[in-house]
């Protein structure tokens, strides 16, 4: 499976706030890691679609734009602009890493 169309397709629920089809791009033991932290943030689909249910798709205006994109075997790295979540606009850029056709781990840097 292409890693670009797997990370393109959680970006779209994500966008639609679609929590099911969002989820449906990770894999039941994905790990999100928010750097510097060496632990995960965030262990489990389960946990996953908790956090995003509560501090993500709740939020009306939420909406990532697409800046760039950069794909390098099977990791797929985005920089996104973020809406809805705080009173501005954030940036962020995010490696998703895609294994056997879900993506496993996911590291977040954000510019502040």
């Amino acid at each position: 499976m292409n890693p670009e169309a797997v990370v393109q397709r959680q970006l779209d629920a994500y966008n639609a706030r679609d929590l099911k089809r969002f989820l449906a791009e990770y894999s039941e033991d994905v790990r999100v890691y928010r750097p510097p932290a060496l632990e995960p943030a965030i262990t489990g689909k389960q946990a996953l679609g908790q956090f995003y249910a509560t501090q993500r798709f709740n939020h009306v205006g939420l909406y990532a734009e697409l800046l760039n994109r950069m794909v390098l075997g099977r990791k797929v790295v985005d920089h996104e602009r973020i809406s809805g979540v705080r009173e501005r606009p954030f940036e962020v850029a995010v490696v998703y890493e895609v294994v056997d056709g879900r993506i496993q781990c996911m590291w977040s840097y954000a510019a502040e």
